[in-house]
């Protein structure tokens, strides 16, 4: 049989018709519905937060249709940042005051032995008697003074530190690895020898604080200089900026947030440093005068000292905090 006879002998390839659009009205299956919304449906914008029993499904015939609700805070913002600092408010404040009742009961109810867990009644006693005494007054303020002139020489000078090696090579690469295996000296270990050099009095304890907060600082800073993105360096380069005009239009102003929350790590570590420095070696002062009550087991004092040094060390971080909120007016958050 010849190729000529065999195609004609072949049978036609069957046709298939196209499927029939759905009429209008028609009910589309739910699967297809899903994947592709209905035509003139708005989709929800992305990061928007919907309010409760916002988002519903209405199923009509198969078809899925999404309906969307504005949330409280499309309806009124300024409802809602209200309603939402009352609600921090509530958390910040009535969380202590939980603690503090739950602290009573277990104290008063035996759950817990108060000859070691005074309740909070006697330690207000005792603070009560301490002010009036004007014996925490005159600690407090000792604290206060050396903390002042032991965290301001430290800082700045971790601030400046870190800075310059952010922005010279060669001293960060000199100078780095050094600064970082003195910060891992524990304090206590110095401690001595500064009472070698400079003796018995307060100035081994404002040396130690500033470096509490020097190597805090220094780091920090350090670390957000050379996290600086590198395109932000290129407007500076292509107008030919010099070394000073870059520091001053571009690296101070990206890295004073971090330096700010710098500043706060380094309030709270100098607190911590100063208070255990005057444990060990002091006649006045919060840490003395926990120490002292701990010698005698006047366990209300001792509480009382625990509690303002933990108190002075918030509000002292605040006090930073509101600073670079003034400061800073760009980096509030009212999330």
């Amino acid at each position: 049989m010849s190729i000529g006879s065999s195609q004609q002998s072949m049978p036609p390839a069957p046709q298939v018709a196209p499927a029939p659009a759905p009429a209008a009205g028609t009910a589309r299956p739910a699967a297809t519905a899903a994947l592709s919304p209905e035509p003139g449906a708005s989709s929800p914008e992305p990061g928007a937060r919907p309010a409760s029993a916002s988002a519903t499904a209405a199923t009509a015939g198969g078809a899925v249709t999404v309906v969307r609700a504005p949330g409280a805070l499309e309806r009124d913002r300024s409802r809602y940042q209200r309603r939402q600092r009352v609600v921090d408010m509530a958390l910040r404040f009535g969380t202590p005051i939980v603690l503090l009742l739950l602290w009573q009961w277990a104290s008063t109810s035996g759950a817990i032995d108060r000859q070691f867990w005074p309740p909070p009644t006697e330690v207000a006693s005792a603070f009560g008697d301490s002010v009036s005494s004007g014996y925490l007054g005159e600690n407090l303020w000792k604290t206060f003074v050396r903390l002042i002139y032991g965290y301001a020489g430290g800082a700045a000078a971790g601030i400046l530190l870190g800075l310059l090696l952010g922005t010279v090579r060669a001293l960060r690469v000199a100078l780095e690895p050094i600064v970082s295996a003195l910060y891992t000296v524990p304090k206590l270990a110095i401690f001595p020898l500064l009472l070698l050099v400079f003796g018995v009095g307060d100035a081994p304890k404002i040396i130690l604080t500033g470096l509490g907060a020097f190597f805090v600082t220094c780091l920090s800073t350090l670390a957000a200089v050379v996290s600086i993105p590198a395109p932000m360096h290129e407007p500076m380069r292509s107008f030919q900026a010099s070394w000073l005009q870059t520091f001053r239009h571009l690296t101070v102003p990206a890295v004073l947030p971090e330096v700010f929350h710098a500043l706060r790590l380094g309030a709270g570590m100098a607190v911590l440093v100063l208070v255990g420095m005057e444990m060990i070696q002091g006649a006045n002062g919060l840490g003395a005068m926990i120490w002292s009550s701990w010698q005698v087991f006047d366990t209300g004092r001792m509480y009382v000292g625990i509690v303002v040094a933990a108190v002075f060390g918030v509000l002292f971080q605040s006090a930073i905090k509101w600073a670079g909120t003034l400061l800073l007016p760009w980096t509030r958050n009212d999330r």
